[in-house]
Protein backbone atom coordinates (compact mmCIF):
# COMPACT_ATOMS: atom_id res chain seq x y z
CA UNK A 1 0.00 0.00 0.00
CA UNK A 2 1.16 3.55 -0.50
CA UNK A 3 -0.43 5.85 2.05
CA UNK A 4 -1.29 9.54 2.09
CA UNK A 5 0.18 10.13 5.41
CA UNK A 6 3.72 8.70 7.32
CA UNK A 7 3.87 9.62 10.98
CA UNK A 8 7.11 9.28 12.56
CA UNK A 9 8.04 8.57 16.43
CA UNK A 10 10.89 11.08 16.95
CA UNK A 11 12.98 9.33 19.83
CA UNK A 12 14.91 5.73 18.82
CA UNK A 13 12.91 6.42 15.18
CA UNK A 14 14.50 9.72 13.23
CA UNK A 15 17.37 10.05 15.94
CA UNK A 16 19.38 8.04 18.74
CA UNK A 17 18.53 10.24 21.63
CA UNK A 18 17.98 7.35 24.39
CA UNK A 19 21.83 6.33 25.21
CA UNK A 20 22.55 9.72 26.37
CA UNK A 21 18.79 9.99 28.37
CA UNK A 22 18.96 6.70 29.85
CA UNK A 23 22.59 7.78 30.69
CA UNK A 24 21.58 10.91 32.31
CA UNK A 25 18.65 9.37 33.75
CA UNK A 26 20.36 7.03 35.70
CA UNK A 27 22.86 8.99 37.26
CA UNK A 28 20.23 11.23 38.35
CA UNK A 29 18.23 8.86 40.10
CA UNK A 30 21.78 7.03 40.93
CA UNK A 31 21.37 10.54 43.44
CA UNK A 32 17.97 9.72 44.89
CA UNK A 33 18.93 6.50 45.81
CA UNK A 34 17.94 4.75 43.33
CA UNK A 35 20.78 2.40 41.91
CA UNK A 36 19.01 1.82 37.95
CA UNK A 37 21.79 1.39 35.29
CA UNK A 38 20.90 2.80 31.71
CA UNK A 39 19.78 -0.49 30.16
CA UNK A 40 17.27 -1.23 32.78
CA UNK A 41 15.90 2.44 32.71
CA UNK A 42 15.44 1.54 28.72
CA UNK A 43 13.79 -1.44 29.55
CA UNK A 44 11.15 -0.28 31.78
CA UNK A 45 10.68 3.50 30.51
CA UNK A 46 11.42 2.96 26.79
CA UNK A 47 8.54 4.90 25.03
CA UNK A 48 6.74 6.29 28.11
CA UNK A 49 7.11 9.68 30.15
CA UNK A 50 9.56 11.49 31.82
CA UNK A 51 6.93 12.17 34.59
CA UNK A 52 6.07 8.28 34.53
CA UNK A 53 9.39 8.02 35.39
CA UNK A 54 9.12 10.40 38.10
CA UNK A 55 6.20 8.20 39.62
CA UNK A 56 8.02 5.09 39.63
CA UNK A 57 10.87 6.59 41.39
CA UNK A 58 8.68 8.17 44.10
CA UNK A 59 7.15 4.53 44.45
CA UNK A 60 10.37 3.09 44.63
CA UNK A 61 10.76 5.73 47.81
CA UNK A 62 12.93 8.45 45.64
CA UNK A 63 12.16 11.61 47.58
CA UNK A 64 12.12 13.88 44.45
CA UNK A 65 11.55 17.86 44.50
CA UNK A 66 8.28 19.06 42.66
CA UNK A 67 10.68 20.54 40.30
CA UNK A 68 12.54 17.22 39.28
CA UNK A 69 10.95 16.65 35.78
CA UNK A 70 11.96 20.11 34.76
CA UNK A 71 15.63 20.09 36.87
CA UNK A 72 16.07 16.70 34.93
CA UNK A 73 14.69 17.88 31.28
CA UNK A 74 17.47 20.58 31.61
CA UNK A 75 19.98 17.74 32.14
CA UNK A 76 18.77 15.75 29.39
CA UNK A 77 19.04 18.99 26.77
CA UNK A 78 22.18 19.90 28.05
CA UNK A 79 23.47 16.20 27.18
CA UNK A 80 21.50 16.12 23.63
CA UNK A 81 22.44 19.83 22.58
CA UNK A 82 25.86 18.25 22.06
CA UNK A 83 24.29 16.36 18.98
CA UNK A 84 23.12 13.23 18.41
CA UNK A 85 23.02 10.40 15.48
CA UNK A 86 20.02 10.57 12.92
CA UNK A 87 18.78 7.02 11.94
CA UNK A 88 20.41 5.45 8.87
CA UNK A 89 18.03 5.35 6.09
CA UNK A 90 16.08 8.52 7.29
CA UNK A 91 17.28 11.36 5.25
CA UNK A 92 16.69 8.41 1.91
CA UNK A 93 13.01 7.60 2.91
CA UNK A 94 11.95 11.30 3.96
CA UNK A 95 13.11 11.84 0.28
CA UNK A 96 11.27 9.33 -1.34
CA UNK A 97 7.83 10.56 0.39
CA UNK A 98 8.48 13.84 -0.79
CA UNK A 99 9.21 11.83 -4.34
CA UNK A 100 5.50 10.50 -4.20
CA UNK A 101 3.41 13.32 -2.43
CA UNK A 102 3.35 11.67 0.59
CA UNK A 103 2.37 13.77 3.96
CA UNK A 104 4.36 13.53 7.45
CA UNK A 105 4.16 14.07 10.74
CA UNK A 106 5.83 13.52 13.98
CA UNK A 107 4.12 12.07 17.06
CA UNK A 108 6.39 11.81 19.89
CA UNK A 109 5.55 11.17 23.69
CA UNK A 110 8.68 14.16 24.64
CA UNK A 111 7.79 17.99 24.52
CA UNK A 112 8.33 19.88 21.77
CA UNK A 113 11.08 22.07 23.04
CA UNK A 114 13.39 18.45 23.09
CA UNK A 115 12.90 17.91 19.47
CA UNK A 116 13.74 21.22 18.43
CA UNK A 117 16.71 20.28 20.43
CA UNK A 118 17.28 17.18 18.99
CA UNK A 119 16.49 17.54 15.19
CA UNK A 120 17.78 21.14 14.76
CA UNK A 121 21.42 20.78 14.13
CA UNK A 122 20.33 17.50 10.92
CA UNK A 123 17.71 19.77 9.51
CA UNK A 124 15.57 17.80 10.41
CA UNK A 125 13.30 19.92 12.64
CA UNK A 126 12.38 22.03 9.40
CA UNK A 127 11.44 18.91 7.10
CA UNK A 128 8.62 18.51 9.88
CA UNK A 129 8.12 22.25 11.21
CA UNK A 130 4.12 22.59 11.77
CA UNK A 131 3.40 18.98 11.74
CA UNK A 132 5.10 18.23 15.20
CA UNK A 133 2.87 16.67 17.97
CA UNK A 134 3.70 16.12 21.23
CA UNK A 135 2.26 13.89 23.99
CA UNK A 136 2.02 16.74 26.28
CA UNK A 137 -0.20 18.32 24.25
CA UNK A 138 -2.56 15.59 23.55
CA UNK A 139 -2.80 11.76 25.32
CA UNK A 140 0.72 10.31 25.14
CA UNK A 141 0.86 7.12 23.62
CA UNK A 142 -0.59 4.57 24.06
CA UNK A 143 -3.73 6.75 23.75
CA UNK A 144 -4.36 7.48 20.39
CA UNK A 145 -5.39 10.97 20.97
CA UNK A 146 -2.26 12.33 19.27
CA UNK A 147 -2.49 10.21 15.86
CA UNK A 148 -5.72 10.87 15.35
CA UNK A 149 -5.79 14.16 15.88
CA UNK A 150 -2.76 14.15 12.92
CA UNK A 151 -5.26 12.36 10.65
CA UNK A 152 -8.17 15.08 11.36
CA UNK A 153 -5.82 17.86 10.86
CA UNK A 154 -4.65 16.32 7.75
CA UNK A 155 -7.87 14.80 6.66
CA UNK A 156 -6.72 11.41 6.33
CA UNK A 157 -8.50 8.36 7.12
CA UNK A 158 -6.58 5.58 9.48
CA UNK A 159 -6.71 3.37 6.52
CA UNK A 160 -4.62 5.93 4.43
CA UNK A 161 -2.39 6.42 7.27
CA UNK A 162 0.78 4.73 8.21
CA UNK A 163 2.62 5.05 11.65
CA UNK A 164 6.60 3.85 12.60
CA UNK A 165 7.29 3.58 16.00
CA UNK A 166 10.19 1.83 17.69
CA UNK A 167 7.84 1.06 21.25
CA UNK A 168 5.20 -0.82 22.65
CA UNK A 169 3.16 2.72 23.34
CA UNK A 170 4.22 3.39 20.00
CA UNK A 171 2.69 0.22 18.16
CA UNK A 172 -0.64 0.01 20.66
CA UNK A 173 -1.69 3.27 20.19
CA UNK A 174 -1.41 3.00 16.43
CA UNK A 175 -3.87 -0.09 16.74
CA UNK A 176 -5.81 1.34 18.64
CA UNK A 177 -5.90 3.98 16.03
CA UNK A 178 -6.70 1.65 13.72
CA UNK A 179 -3.96 2.32 10.98
CA UNK A 180 -1.20 0.32 9.97
CA UNK A 181 2.18 0.51 11.76
CA UNK A 182 6.08 -0.46 11.14
CA UNK A 183 7.53 -1.65 14.09
CA UNK A 184 11.45 -0.68 13.83
CA UNK A 185 13.36 -2.99 15.80
CA UNK A 186 17.21 -2.22 14.46
CA UNK A 187 18.70 -3.87 17.29
CA UNK A 188 17.04 -7.24 15.30
CA UNK A 189 14.66 -8.52 18.67
CA UNK A 190 10.88 -8.05 17.17
CA UNK A 191 9.85 -9.34 20.53
CA UNK A 192 8.76 -6.22 21.77
CA UNK A 193 5.99 -5.65 18.89
CA UNK A 194 3.78 -8.65 20.67
CA UNK A 195 0.67 -9.02 19.23
CA UNK A 196 0.30 -5.28 18.22
CA UNK A 197 0.05 -6.13 14.75
CA UNK A 198 3.05 -3.95 13.99
CA UNK A 199 5.17 -5.22 11.15
CA UNK A 200 9.21 -5.89 12.41
CA UNK A 201 11.48 -3.63 9.83
CA UNK A 202 15.11 -3.62 10.73
CA UNK A 203 15.70 -0.48 8.27
CA UNK A 204 14.41 2.18 6.86
CA UNK A 205 15.05 1.32 3.38
CA UNK A 206 12.47 -1.92 4.19
CA UNK A 207 9.40 0.87 4.71
CA UNK A 208 10.67 2.22 1.83
CA UNK A 209 10.07 -0.95 -0.46
CA UNK A 210 6.84 -1.63 1.57
CA UNK A 211 5.70 1.47 0.43
CA UNK A 212 6.25 1.08 -2.71
CA UNK A 213 9.16 3.71 -3.01
CA UNK A 214 11.75 2.63 -4.60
Amino acid sequence: MTPKLVIFDCDGVLVDTEPATDRILSANLGGFGWDVAPDEIHQLFAGGTIEGIGQEATRRGCNLPETWVDDVYAEIFAELRKGVPVMDGVMDLIHALDQAGIKRAIASNGPIAKMEITLSPSGLYPLFAGRIYSGHDHGPKPKPDMLLQIMADMNVSPEEAVMIDDMPAGFNAAKSAGMACFGYVADGDPARIGDTGARPVTHMNQIAQALGLT
